[in-house]
């Protein structure tokens, strides 16, 4: 509708159809309120939130109901924690950290703050508004807030508070102190669960503000946009008061200013729209009509965008402005002047120039609004344009940090890489050293057979000579031949005596094994003439072969001609093992003197050695199996070391010279190459005594270090094997090298990942307390190792009784036909019915014991020491195990 005025009383009789062309009072509203609400909308609310989002969401739910189009900034103090937890537990100062473990924390904190603001930012989405979030470090949140109201110039907050119901004063601390600290120009809201509390007044760029503590007072109110306008006045005496300097101001100024002093002024229907003429309203009244159309419409959408743009324009622009304001509203005062002085009333003013007054000031004052909007429109579009420029320089920012860090992963990647090379190339060029060192001593040793080689061609050539000498005494000898032999046949009938005479002495004692003669035809038959299919095992003295000899099946050890083994270590082990039984000793059953063979019991599960590496296919021995190996030979040794009259040493201990029977009962056998001792005092054999020899024999890996360089060979030689053989039952690694690293495993606490898992969970308290002795038993100085009776007995003895406890043996499901070691008496090698305990800590079938020691023995019958005394002890918890065990069957 077209603003027009009536020309009844004007004199001139003329309608003045339009005061802007073609532009009517609703779409210049509509413009200058269009305008308001674009810069208000680039003005931001910072709501003040914390890490309780639940507590927080209706403060935020009230800030976006009440925004206008405004865009939410969530304003958060973090706080870093000075207490730091950390991941074995308890939490611990943030200064008694080192600066790894508090950087990883902190961003840790500054993830899981990010997390919870983005619950802000998700929630404002859901309601159709865009945020952005704030946040500062400080240890004090009220004194965060402050800050950050400082630092960034914030006009508007949203605060979350309490209050007290009886004083209605403010009563949360923080509230209080940023009510008494933040910078005078920033407005305050204080919220609590929804609901306006209490508001800060606040004094904003271009506006004085005094807001009361309703919420109808807020410009974040409830109400439409366009009641909101409708309802501020800008009347001294009311809850609102508004400087403005804008150009519509100025022209409502100089129009109120001219309004007094004209009594003609015509009014505007804020209703309808149009103005009234002067005899429908009086001067007060029209120019009151005027305000209310400028207030109800033009100025309030001014009032409001100005907080906007005044912070776009330039102070210089403002003061320009206001200048230009002043000269016009001089220029009017002049020419009201003019009119007092050349008209004595008021109602002798000409209707037409009061028209055409009124109509160039309208004129004006749009033309100058339209100028500021187009310039808050450009200053906008700056503005947008600045913000993209910073989000592509943030992005760029971020590319660069990112490219920045590969290149320090990558970086650290090949340091990491090159110190791996280094110490490769150092490992290797030490071994270099090593072998150079190696060759050098090669070539050492081979000057020296060269120049051997040269002393024995002479020797040669003396032995020449020699045997011309000895051609000639020959004919001496075999004169003085016949009277030797006379000698011999003397000699022989005397050693035949003695043979039979030991013979019977074997016989009457009751730890001799009896064992036959077995022809060659009958080993020829027993092997089907020594078929290679039935060989099960192959060494340095020949081929086994298995083989059923008088309806049993045997063991048939052969010796080859090309053996490194003679025939003297076939008859010592024949002596030996002709002469002791014990339980886990590899029981000799006869030989073949012609064919220099040994018939051995037959024990289907192999030898240690082929159970460790599973060979063909084979399960592998469990812990509880294992410990109880070591203890079954330490036992074996101890009978050995201590054997009366003369101790042996084996002089070959290995896991493939252990054999296990059907219940996996271990036997120590191969000894080919053992020594026989002599000692005056037997408690003392074991550290002094030795067998010398020029060509030591033996496993190099299981020999013991002393025994190569010097030739001795001693009890405790056997010990260090035995320290090699219990390392490899608990890596189930070879020999080669094994002491060291089970030695650095120790050092760095790595030792259950050495252990042979295929064995199961082994404990570790045990696994260690093994590995400890084992390398004990190999330590270089055979002094430092440790004694097998006093010191490697008292460890493994306790070790199987826990063994044979934890087990509870699973037969009837997995193992029906094995019966537990534990469970066989060693010296009936029955199982037990009447179990007893005797002092050397073994258990044995009560009729065995007590014939043992009826039959004046006062000594073990494992270990061949002396028993402190002849007491019994009844085992119940074996005869139960037994007793179930049989029931299950």
């Amino acid at each position: 509708m077209a603003i027009g005025v009536q020309s009844h009383d004007f004199g001139g009789g003329g309608v003045v159809n339009s005061l802007m062309g073609s532009t009517t009072r609703g779409e210049i509203e509509e413009e200058i309120v269009e305008i308001s609400r674009e810069v208000a909308v680039e003005e931001k609310l910072y709501v003040a939130v914390s890490k309780d989002v639940k507590g927080c969401k209706p403060n935020v739910l009230w800030a976006v109901k009440h925004s206008e189009g405004r865009k939410i900034c969530l304003l958060h103090v973090h706080q870093p924690a000075q207490m730091i937890p950390l991941s074995m537990g308890g939490k611990f100062p943030a200064n008694k950290l080192t600066e790894l473990q508090v950087r990883a924390h902190r961003v840790l904190e500054k993830q899981k703050m990010h997390k919870m603001l983005n619950e802000y930012i998700f929630i404002c989405a859901q309601l159709g508004v865009r945020a952005e979030k704030l946040f500062i470090d400080m240890e004090n949140i009220d004194k965060g807030i402050v800050e950050l109201i400082a630092q960034h110039g914030i006009k508007r907050l949203i605060m979350g508070a309490a209050i007290d119901k009886r004083t209605s004063m403010l009563k949360s601390k923080k509230a209080i102190f940023v009510n008494q600290e933040a910078p005078i120009s920033c407005h305050i809201w204080f919220v609590c669960k929804g609901s306006l509390i209490q508001t800060r007044e606040g004094s904003l760029e271009g506006m004085e503000i005094r807001i009361t503590d309703s919420p109808l007072a807020s410009p974040l109110t409830e109400t439409s946009h366009g009641d909101c306008l409708r309802s501020r006045s800008i009347s001294e005496g009311q809850s609102q008061h508004v400087k403005l300097t804008s150009p519509v101001q100025n022209f409502l100024n100089r129009l109120r200013s001219h309004g007094r002093r004209v009594a003609t002024v015509p009014s505007l229907d804020v209703n309808k729209g149009v103005l009234l003429p002067q005899h429908q309203l009086g001067a007060e009244e029209s120019v009151n009509a005027w305000e209310g159309m400028s207030q109800g419409s033009v100025l309030s959408t001014w009032s409001s965008s100005e907080e906007q743009i005044g912070s776009l324009e330039s102070n210089s622009e403002v003061r320009d402005e206001a200048s230009e304001d002043d000269s016009l509203l001089s220029s009017i005062h002049e020419s009201e002047e003019d009119a007092r002085r050349t008209s004595p009333t008021h109602e002798l003013q000409d209707p037409g120039t009061l028209d055409r007054e009124l109509i160039d000031l309208l004129q004006q004052a749009m033309a100058e609004a339209e100028n500021s909007k187009r310039e808050a429109f450009d200053e906008l579009v700056k503005r947008r344009r600045a913000e993209k420029d910073v989000i592509e320089a943030i992005r760029r920012v971020k590319e660069s940090e990112s490219l920045y860090a590969n290149k320090v992963k990558r970086k650290k990647e090949m340091e990491v890489v090159l110190a791996r090379e280094t110490s490769e190339l150092n490992k290797i060029n030490s071994q270099k050293d090593k072998v150079m060192e190696e060759l050098k001593t090669a070539l050492d040793q081979k000057m020296a057979l060269e120049s051997q080689l040269a002393d024995s061609g002479r020797m040669l050539e003396e032995f020449k000579e020699k045997m011309a000498v000895a051609v000639e005494l020959l004919q001496t000898f075999k004169q003085q031949r016949d009277s030797l032999q006379f000698e011999r046949d003397s000699a022989v009938n005397e050693a035949e005596e003695l043979r039979k005479k030991r013979d019977t002495e074997a016989s009457s004692s009751q730890s001799q094994q009896i064992f036959s003669e077995f022809s060659f035809s009958e080993i020829d038959a027993a092997t089907v003439n020594f078929d290679p299919r039935l060989v099960i095992g192959q060494g340095g003295y020949g081929s086994v072969y298995k083989g059923v000899l008088r309806n049993t099946e045997v063991a048939i050890k052969l010796l080859n001609s090309s053996s490194k083994q003679g025939r003297s270590e076939f008859q010592q082990e024949v002596d030996v093992l002709s002469k002791m039984r014990h339980p886990n000793l590899l029981t000799l059953i006869g030989t073949c003197p012609e064919a220099w063979a040994l018939i051995y019991e037959y024990l289907p599960n192999g030898s240690v050695e082929d159970r460790l590496t599973c060979k063909d296919n084979t399960a592998p021995l469990s812990w509880q199996t294992r410990i109880r190996i070591a203890v079954e030979i330490c036992s074996a040794l101890i009978f050995l070391h201590y054997n009366k009259p003369h101790g042996i040493v084996h002089g070959d201990l290995k896991p493939s010279n252990i054999l296990l029977d059907a219940n996996f009962i271990s036997k120590l056998g191969d000894f080919g190459i053992c020594r026989s001792l002599s000692p005056d005092d037997i408690s003392t054999y074991t550290t002094t005594l030795c067998s010398r020899t020029e060509h030591p024999k033996g496993t190099l890996l299981y020999m013991d270090p002393q025994f190569l360089s010097t030739g001795e060979l001693t009890a405790k030689s056997d010990v260090y094997s035995f320290g090699i053989v219990l390392l490899q039952l608990l890596t189930g690694r070879p020999a080669l090298g094994i002491a060291k690293e089970v030695q650095c495993a120790l050092d760095e606490g790595t030792l259950n990942a050495l252990l042979d898992c295929s064995a199961g969970d082994w404990p570790f308290v045990q696994a260690k307390q093994l590995a400890f002795l084992a390398l004990r038993c190999c330590e270089m100085n055979r002094k430092n190792r440790p004694d097998l009776v006093s010191e490697v007995w008292r460890v493994l003895e306790p070790m199987k009784a826990a063994c044979a406890s934890s087990s509870s043996f699973r037969l009837g499901s997995e193992e029906p036909c094995q019966i537990p070691s534990y469970f066989i008496c060693p010296i009936f090698q029955e199982i037990m019915r009447e179990p007893r305990i005797a002092a050397d800590g073994f258990t044995y079938e009560a009729e065995a014991i007590k014939g043992w020691l009826d039959g004046g023995h006062n000594t073990s019958p494992m270990t061949n020491l002396k028993l402190a005394n002849c007491d019994l002890i009844p085992n119940h918890s074996l005869r139960s195990a037994i007793e179930e065990w049989r029931q299950q069957l």
